[in-house]
């Protein structure tokens, strides 16, 4: 047995941040890891996914632009800078960096086996227990959820891994789901070359989304070539030559290549959870310091996306920095803060969380949606603007399409959510987020004067448009 203050399971983004926060505050701690140190992001999600985006977005504006002529994409050069963008699949760099910080690495399979105590299955099948004095903290994310097909193993479906992954462009691939790793996928692999056909079980794509983003991203696809299939299943699926698709009209459909993006689940099912008294893979509940509720003790923590509240990494690594304070605190024995916006208590989960979709246009969004106001009952004034019409839109690219929404507070007079929709949005992004955590009311965004000719200027045509509205749109209860 050895014995470290906090130990950590999984050393993706999640883990790495929780490591970092508790070593900085000296405590000894260690990060148990079973593949790649990096986890998925770095490997086979976000970071190979917007490598392959980043080419593919670039070259669809550039040939909008008046004297600019990109050529057709170099197929082999994105996927040679994925592969460079992912670390071609080493983790040398991440693993010199955790000993730099001061986290001892323990590669394998860790799960619990009982209170403050994880076992390590190394890859030669020997067991290190390891003891926590202080914390357990579980950040082992998800894993692709897939579909009860008959003989999936002999369908050898992609999942997001090997949608990401990929060596060569297949000829024609399907893609079952319409959220979002299905909608950035079909957008990479139909722009390098791939016929792509969306299975989509619901009416549209996107269904998290306010609806007019997802219909620009969906008639954008559509412009591409990418075949879309709504309200449609799969009833029987098997590969030979290819992989041959029945459909619930009836059709048959042909396919190089499948995959599934139907969902991810927590990566939890051997994780040891019955050992202090869990059932093992569920989604691992946290409070808003992120930890496991119905253990005693406080010494079990679940940060990152095996807690459900945000599959982000970005999210996931604002948990594991508040985690991390909360685990050091409580191992000086001070009292915690728990009070909204407090560095002890996870309040961005439910205020205030960002997301970009890398699609074309790309979605960036923030807070509540329309759908989520009505969903909790809350009094929101809507407010909408073409962000088409902004001078920097025009700079941006011809033709321009676009459009952003924002979700007021009628009462406080304060930002709930906003939604933008169009080329280059993604960075609007950061300014939504300052204004809905730092609450700030309407009257001060007034002196918040965007540059000119920029997208950000839509901020003021959003502001003017609400003063302008007699009767704003009013959604909630």
């Amino acid at each position: 047995m050895r014995i470290f203050d906090v130990v950590v399971i999984g050393a993706g983004p999640v883990g790495e941040n929780v490591a970092d926060r508790t070593a900085a505050a000296g405590l000894d701690t260690v990060i148990v890891e079973s593949e790649l140190v990096g986890g998925e992001c770095s490997y086979w999600a976000c970071e190979p996914s917007k490598a392959l985006l980043r080419p593919v977005l670039l070259h669809a504006e550039a040939r909008g632009m008046p004297g600019i002529d990109p050529g057709p994409l170099d197929v082999e050069a994105v996927l040679r800078h994925r592969d460079r963008m992912s670390g071609d699949w080493n983790d040398q760099s991440q693993v010199q960096w955790l000993k730099q910080a001061g986290i001892t690495l323990i590669r394998g399979h860790g799960r619990l086996s009982g209170p403050r105590t994880v076992d390590v299955t190394g890859a030669d099948g020997a067991v290190l227990r390891l003891s926590a004095r202080h914390a357990v903290a579980v950040c082992t994310g998800t894993r692709a959820a897939l579909p009860p097909l008959p003989d999936l193993a002999a369908l050898r479906p992609w999942t997001s891994r090997e949608a990401t992954s990929a060596t060569q462009v297949p000829p024609r691939l399907a893609i079952v789901g319409g959220g979002v790793v299905a909608v950035e996928m079909a957008t990479a692999w139909q722009a390098l070359g791939s016929q792509v056909t969306l299975v989509v079980r619901e009416s549209g794509l996107l269904s998290r989304m306010e609806r007019f983003a997802a219909d620009l991203v969906t008639d954008a696809l559509r412009a591409s070539g990418v075949d879309l299939r709504f309200d449609t299943t799969i009833t029987a699926a098997t590969r030979a030559a290819d992989v041959r698709l029945v459909l619930s009209d009836g059709e048959v459909l042909h396919a190089d290549e499948l995959l599934l993006a139907t969902g991810r689940a927590p990566r939890t099912d051997d994780l040891g959870l019955e050992t202090v008294g869990l059932h093992p893979g569920i989604w691992l509940p946290s409070d808003d310091t992120y930890t496991v509720p119905g253990v005693t003790g406080d010494w079990l923590y679940a940060v990152g996306d095996v807690n459900q509240r945000a599959l982000l990494t970005h999210q996931g690594k604002y948990q594991a920095r508040i985690a991390g304070t909360v685990i050091a605190d409580r191992a000086r024995n001070h009292p915690l803060d728990r009070s909204p916006w407090s560095r002890h208590t996870g309040t961005a989960d439910h205020a205030a969380v960002p997301q970009v979709l890398f699609t074309d246009p790309e979605i960036a969004s923030v807070g509540l949606t329309t759908a989520d106001a009505a969903r909790l009952g809350r009094d929101v004034d809507i407010v909408d603007y073409n962000l088409g019409l902004v001078a920097g839109a025009h700079q941006h690219s011809p033709g321009y399409l676009g459009r952003a929404r924002i979700l007021l507070d009628p009462a406080r007079g304060t930002i709930l959510g906003a939604t933008f929709a169009g080329r280059g949005v993604a960075e609007l992004l950061q300014s939504a987020t300052f204004a809905i955590t730092g609450e700030i009311p309407l009257d001060r965004l007034w002196h918040a004067v965007p540059a000119f000719p920029t997208l950000s200027e839509v901020w003021l045509r959003l502001l003017e448009t609400y003063r302008d509205t007699a009767a704003p749109l009013r959604s909630g209860r």
